[in-house]
C-alpha cells in the first residue's frame, strides 16, 4: 500500500472507528478520536520508513490517542462525584482496557498475531485459520490460549474483581509490579 491518505483512510477507517467506540463507548467521542488520529496520520505519514509497518504504527497511534482520552478524562472523573456504578464500573473496564496493546505486545509473536488479526482486524477464526494455514481448531486454540496468558498479564499486573458475567467490578495495580 502507498503511503496515501485516501487508501489508509478507506482502509483503516471503519476497524479504527470499531476499535476507538469498543474502548470509549460514546460514537460521538470516537469519531472525535478517530478524527485526531487521522490528523495525526496525516502529519507523520512522511515519516514512517516502512510500508510493511504501516498497519501496526496506525494501531498504535490509535491507541495513544484513546490512552490520552482517558488520561484527560481522569481528571474530570475524579472531580464528578454523581456517577452511576455502571458508569464507573465502564470507567474502570475501559481503563483497563487501555493497557491490552501493551501486554499484547509481551506475548510471544504467534499469540501476538492471533490477537491482533481477531480482535483488532476482525478475523473470524475461520479466517485467522487460513491466513495462517493452520487448523480451525489450531486456530480456536492459539486464540484461547492468548487470551488466557494476555489475562494471566493482567492478574500479575492487578487483583481484579468481577462478577459472574465477566464484567469488572474493581481492580487494583499490585504495588510490587507496574501496570501499563
Amino acid at each position: 500500500m502507498k503511503k496515501d491518505l485516501t487508501l489508509i483512510w478507506k482502509n483503516f477507517n471503519n476497524d479504527m472507528y470499531q476499535y476507538i467506540l469498543s474502548m470509549v463507548k460514546d460514537p460521538d467521542t470516537a469519531k472525535d478520536i478517530l478524527q485526531e488520529c487521522f490528523l495525526k496520520i496525516h502529519k507523520h505519514l512522511k515519516n514512517l520508513k516502512e510500508e510493511k509497518s504501516l498497519n501496526y504504527w496506525i494501531y498504535r497511534i490509535t491507541y495513544n490517542a484513546i490512552i490520552d482520552y482517558f488520561r484527560s478524562k481522569r481528571n474530570t472523573y475524579e472531580i464528578n462525584e454523581n456517577i452511576s456504578v455502571e458508569e464507573e464500573q465502564d470507567y474502570k473496564t475501559s481503563q483497563l482496557a487501555a493497557c491490552i496493546i501493551p501486554f499484547i505486545e509481551h506475548l510471544p509473536f504467534i499469540y501476538k498475531e492471533a490477537l491482533t488479526l481477531t480482535e483488532f482486524q476482525n478475523y473470524s477464526q475461520l479466517e485467522l485459520a487460513a491466513h495462517l494455514g493452520i487448523s480451525y481448531s489450531g486456530a480456536k486454540s492459539r486464540v484461547q490460549r492468548a487470551k488466557l496468558k494476555l489475562k494471566e498479564l493482567f492478574e500479575m499486573c492487578c487483583d481484579i474483581s468481577s462478577d459472574r458475567y465477566g464484567n469488572i467490578i474493581d481492580y487494583s495495580p499490585r504495588r510490587q509490579k507496574k501496570c501499563c
